[in-house]
């Protein structure tokens, strides 16, 4: 079974870019980078779509976390260390895992 390829959001804007110039058909620019031309048109249609918040001047701001959730998370972390530390030394006691 072969895993799915995770395009990053770079590559993803490069190619629309390039389909959106029209320099090269979509099936050129597919056998140029190995995708399928129905993504690049997916992609450049996003790209289309998405544009107009580029010009929006409201820049995404990153999420705020209080101190008191990463502490909660550093917690959380903890314990699952623990827990894992546990189940690992607990499963080198089992015959044949190890």
């Amino acid at each position: 079974m072969t895993k799915r390829k995770r395009y990053s959001a770079e590559f993803k804007a490069k190619v629309a870019l390039e389909a959106i110039r029209e320099e090269l058909t979509t099936a050129e620019l597919a056998k140029k980078y190995d995708i399928h031309p129905t993504m690049i048109s997916g992609w450049k249609r996003t790209a289309i779509e998405n544009m107009a918040q580029a010009f929006t001047g409201q820049a995404t701001a990153e999420p705020t976390i209080s101190a008191a959730e990463v502490g909660k998370l550093h917690v959380k972390i903890g314990q699952l260390v623990v827990e894992r530390d546990f189940l690992l030394e607990a499963s080198s006691l089992i015959p044949g895992t190890g």
